[in-house]
């Protein structure tokens, strides 16, 4: 049990779920009162995407065996301990699963856009783990690019109806809508950045399978300068919405003290970078970077 629950990466999940719920509880209802999403169908956009994303863990794991045993041999469980018979039917019963729940909910609240996004993440899942992945940026995109989905979902669909119309409501909706694409911007960048470190620690076991990664075509220090650039295009976002909320201190000050100076510090400690633990240490500090980011939602609720 304990090893199926690290083979679908159970915390990573737990992040997915913290980030929906604090969208939908913590950001848009700091916006509106109302919106269509009721607490079941909530619950059943969760399920439908932990049950995707569990999917995708999966199925890349099957296509990873031979580079896990070289980049990460302590946490290979697939022929070790759970047979590759079962985790494609494991991937297949989750898919599956969650494409049928999401379309239910496509329909239930006539929001084609989103049985849509269920189907490209299924495939780009796939596609990132067979392909992608082994090519130059564009595993690194795919990946962050899916990472905005759970946000999006549950704005989109909280937002496609919505009750009691006026002025004031309409101007709060424009906002939410301004600020849920931020976030979504923040969610993508900081997955390319944490993407390219990540490519950076396992080069070793990317060789083996002949992948083209952007370290092995451009070398790990040039990668990392790509990765300094998004880190310097994040830096330059935060700046400019600080000047939005100057006269909101606890946002500021928390925004200052848990992002930007974490962020100053992740970008110092990778400049220097040389060898795989640094990077491993840059990956984790990114990841609380991510973190501190998602959990700043919550200060909408006492603004």
């Amino acid at each position: 049990m304990i090893s199926f629950l690290k083979l679908i990466r159970y915390k990573n999940l737990l992040m997915v779920l913290l980030t929906m719920v604090l969208t939908k509880y913590a950001l848009i209802n700091s916006f509106l009162e109302n919106t269509y999403l009721t607490n079941f169908d909530f619950l059943l956009l969760i399920l439908s995407v932990l049950l995707i994303t569990a999917g995708g863990y999966i199925v890349n794991d099957i296509f990873d065996i031979e580079t896990d045993k070289i980049n990460k041999p302590n946490k290979v469980f697939i022929n070790v301990l759970i047979p590759k018979k079962i985790a494609w039917y494991n991937y297949f019963l989750f898919t599956l699963s969650g494409l049928f729940i999401g379309f239910y909910l496509s329909i239930k609240n006539f929001t084609e856009i989103t049985l849509c996004l269920y189907f490209a993440s299924i495939i780009i899942l796939f596609l990132y783990s067979k392909f992608l992945k082994k090519l130059p940026l564009f595993g690194n995109l795919a990946i962050s690019i899916l990472i905005t989905f759970p946000i999006f979902l549950v704005s989109s669909i909280s937002l496609s109806l919505f009750n009691n119309i006026n002025d004031q409501v309409l101007i709060n909706y424009y906002n939410l809508e301004n600020t849920v694409n931020i976030y979504c911007f923040f969610a993508f960048i900081t997955t390319l950045i944490r993407e390219i470190i990540k490519d950076i620690e396992d080069v070793d076991g990317d060789l083996k399978i002949k992948a083209k990664t952007l370290p092995i075509l451009f070398g790990r220090k040039r990668a990392s300068k790509v990765a300094f650039l998004c880190s310097c295009i994040l830096l330059f976002l935060l700046l400019i919405l600080s000047q939005f909320i100057i006269n909101k201190a606890f946002l500021l000050f928390y925004g200052i003290v848990l992002i930007l100076l974490p962020l100053l510090y992740f970008m110092f400690l990778l400049w220097k970078a040389e060898k795989k633990k640094d990077f491993s240490k840059l990956s984790s500090l990114m990841k609380l970077i991510m973190l501190f980011g998602i959990l700043s939602m919550l200060l909408f609720t006492i603004q």
